[in-house]
């Protein structure tokens, strides 16, 4: 198992990471070894048949049979070692095991949200058992997007309007850096999550949490929780701070200038409609940017956050 990373490589965590790192350095090193023997051939040549005064001297034939095969033969091997090798990793990174565990991934400006068969969902964490392939079956809201692990080696665009599918195993538990690898716009640079890979029971323990508040957690603590794991604090702070969005710090019951003309205050209809519909009444001063969390919030998560909402407007 790969915990220390190489030169060129972060740690491996996945099954087929090892075989992608075998491949890249086959054809690094190989590639160096016919650079150097290429490059001191010429050297070699460019010294020993230099231009000298004329002594009638000859240097035999111009045209060497066994050389030409030599260079043709060798190059011939190495295309076609990294063809069948390149081909088998393919295949074993494209084809789902019959017994993988799916989730489903959506990427939007700017986060990723993953829902799974048990009715759990979270945003920017991708939380998976060790040991157990994952189907990951992913689709963009908006522009492509693209889902990239880089200790799992694997990588895929994300589209709007169809699915692409991908899958791994990981092969020890911890928690690693998920990136967009896609330029999608300003706030690009912060679609950044995490993979957390935990030991069965632990798994099971979180899918059993991520179906709503924990066993004796108030609505407004499960608030402060989903104001993080669902990537509100991107946007929103809640210390009176400037930031993309509005500060939910005193927001409840506060009076809006709209961009569209008038005023607002907002309450519990107005903040609901801003999380489902965050395009139908913006902010004045404020860009119309903020993605829409409909499908990926439940009721009682909406109303978990106006709770929390309140509690910032009371302290």
């Amino acid at each position: 198992m790969d915990t220390t990373g190489t030169l060129f490589f972060p740690p491996g965590g996945s099954t087929y990471a090892g075989d992608v790192d075998s491949l890249f350095y086959f054809i690094y090193y190989a590639s160096a070894i016919m650079f150097a023997l290429v490059i001191g051939a010429t050297i070699f040549f460019i010294i020993r048949y230099r231009r000298r005064q004329q002594t009638g001297k000859t240097y035999g034939k111009d045209h060497n049979f066994a050389l030409e095969v030599t260079w043709t033969v060798i190059p011939t091997i190495l295309i076609l070692i990294v063809f069948v090798w390149g081909f088998r990793s393919y295949m074993r990174m494209n084809v789902v095991p019959r017994d993988a565990m799916e989730v489903k991934v959506t990427g939007q400006k700017w986060f990723w949200s993953f829902a799974y068969g048990s009715g759990a969902s979270s945003v920017n964490e991708l939380v998976v058992p060790v040991g157990q392939p994952v189907k990951l079956l992913m689709s963009s809201r908006d522009v492509i997007h693209s889902f990239f692990i880089p200790n799992f080696r694997m990588k895929m665009d994300v589209l709007p309007n169809r699915y692409t599918i991908t899958w791994f195993e990981a092969t020890r538990t911890g928690e690693f850096d998920l990136f967009c690898t896609e330029y999608c716009g300003q706030g690009h640079s912060e679609m950044i999550g995490r993979v957390k890979v935990l030991g069965e029971r632990e798994f099971s323990e979180w899918l059993d949490a991520g179906s709503g508040p924990g066993q004796g957690e108030s609505l407004v603590d499960y608030g402060r929780r989903l104001y993080t794991s669902r990537a509100c604090n991107t946007c929103h702070s809640i210390d009176g701070s400037a930031n993309v969005g509005p500060t939910f710090k005193g927001i409840f019951g506060r009076q809006e200038a709209m961009v569209a003309g008038g005023f607002i205050t907002v309450d519990e209809n107005y903040i609901r409609e801003s999380i489902l519909q965050p395009q139908a009444k913006v902010v004045a001063g404020y860009q119309p940017v903020m993605p829409t969390y409909q499908g990926i919030l439940k009721d009682r998560d909406i109303d978990a956050l106006i709770a929390f909402m309140k509690s910032l407007s009371n302290e």
